[in-house]
């Protein structure tokens, strides 16, 4: 069994980080610190704690361009946009830490007399976060800061491709002061992080990842009574109605498709278009994703890096070929990328015509940048669809038409419904998933909800 994970970086195939695993006794200590300065802190008022978390948030974003180089050298990002992770990391800490007070105010009910009667939201005790490396920091703060902030303690294992992540998140709440105990990270190896699910210490656990991933994750806290939020990704899609702008669909939906060399969870990865509108369409996004610049991400004119590993990016292209072998039409000719080759994480953006349902493309999900662009006929037909789906997390609809966006959106399994934008997440919304995309729901005042349990009181004052 090995003792350290190593980061190999995307970029040159290099170690980047290498860290030893936690060992069970450190393992131990951790629960057990974190128990005790849990104890405390869940009666520590909210405003203390908006104060330190706000200094966490200063003291993480102080460091934006060194966490946006590692970043970069850890998952290969292009240095053009790891930057705007950190703009993102912020955007939702500042407004979970912002709402918590209403957030997590005692439930008023109606009036009786003689008796005082309110809902308390309780604190969980230790809350185990386990996040993944497609969105390193974006990922883990969903939860991380919400559950300190409700007055729990957290400990977090981040992805043995991005350890550095969580290193960061520890170094910014020691420069804020934070108790001692109240985060830590541990970096584990997969079953020594199934064990803590299953011990009896943890009270609940945060998880993002694949789906497989997290049927494991579910089988190992089963025997216990703990609650888990599972978000385990999608196959996002877009319909393109025929009042679309066009021009503003065609770029939005590449960006879609492409950004992060398409290892989004909530990407798009199939797109219907209106008969209408179809080639035109399909002429301007086979044009825009022709312009990409696949290359080495420290480049500043990289805008397409490479995945994160060369399985990852073999996989892509064992979707892509067999769909070809089908019938679909590849419109990008892979030859034009240099970077481009078989047995590297290096893999040119790919638009696929002529696709159907029969294809894996089209219904697993890819995590890659590849697309397919499918004709419809009528609403009915892209609703229909988009449900042909195992997963539900985002869909978006590109549309002038306000009421029937709404219309639409209400017959669609999804967990987001987007008009004219994708790709993004609104801290004032609840993010969540129908299907197999998972279960439990974060930011916005709803992703309190899980993080803490009701206590009612029941006061009688009159006898």
């Amino acid at each position: 069994m090995a003792d350290s994970l190593k980061c190999i970086s995307p970029v040159d195939d290099s170690v980047y980080v290498e860290r030893a695993l936690a060992q069970p006794g450190e393992i131990a200590a951790a629960l057990d610190k974190a128990r005790t300065a849990q104890a405390a802190w869940k009666f520590t008022p909210i405003v203390e704690r908006q104060a330190l978390l706000t200094k966490a948030v200063d003291a993480f974003v102080a460091k934006r361009d060194e966490i946006a180089g590692e970043i970069t050298r850890q998952m290969g990002r292009p240095i053009s946009q790891a930057p705007g992770e950190v703009s993102g990391f912020e955007e939702r800490a500042r407004h979970m830490i912002d709402i918590a007070p209403q957030s997590l105010a005692d439930v008023a009910v109606e009036p009786k007399e003689g008796f005082t009667r309110f809902i308390r939201r309780d604190p969980l005790g230790v809350v185990f976060v386990v996040a993944p490396w497609n969105f390193p920091y974006l990922t883990a703060v969903n939860s991380v800061i919400p559950a300190l902030m409700a007055g729990n303690a957290v400990i977090l294992k981040h992805s043995a491709q991005t350890p550095l992540c969580a290193e960061r998140f520890a170094e910014a709440f020691a420069a804020a002061g934070l108790p001692d105990g109240l985060f830590q990270f541990l970096h584990l190896g997969h079953s020594d992080a199934l064990k803590l699910i299953g011990s009896d210490g943890i009270d609940f656990v945060a998880f993002t990842g694949s789906v497989d991933a997290g049927r494991k994750v579910q089988e190992a806290g089963a025997r216990r009574f703990i609650g888990m939020g599972l978000e385990l990704g999608g196959k996002d899609p877009a319909y393109v109605r025929p009042d679309v702008k066009l021009e503003h669909a065609v770029e939005t939906l590449v960006d879609g498709a492409f950004f992060n060399s398409g290892q989004s969870c909530c990407g798009i990865e199939r797109i219907y278009i209106h008969a209408d509108v179809y080639d035109r369409f399909v002429e301007g996004y086979a044009e825009t994703a022709r312009a990409y610049r696949l290359g080495n991400p420290l480049d500043g004119d990289t805008n397409l890096g490479p995945m994160v590993r060369a399985s990852a990016a073999d996989f892509v292209r064992a979707q892509t070929a067999e769909a070809v072998a089908k019938g679909a039409r590849a419109l990008i000719d892979s030859a034009a990328f240099a970077m481009d080759k078989a047995g590297t994480p290096y893999l040119a953006p790919q638009v696929l015509v002529d696709v159907d349902h029969s294809m894996r493309v089209m219904t697993e999900e890819s995590f890659g940048p590849v697309v397919g662009l499918m004709k419809v006929s009528s609403d009915e037909e892209a609703i229909r669809l988009m449900n042909d789906s195992d997963f539900g997390l985002t869909a978006s609809i590109w549309t002038s038409d306000e009421e029937a966006a709404l219309s639409i959106g209400e017959r669609t399994e999804t967990g987001t419904w987007f008009m004219n934008r994708c790709d993004y997440l609104d801290p004032a919304l609840a993010w969540t998933g129908v299907k197999d995309s998972g279960r439990g729901c974060t930011l916005s005042q709803v992703g309190y909800e899980q993080l803490t349990r009701p206590k009612s009181f029941h006061l009688r004052t009159a006898v």
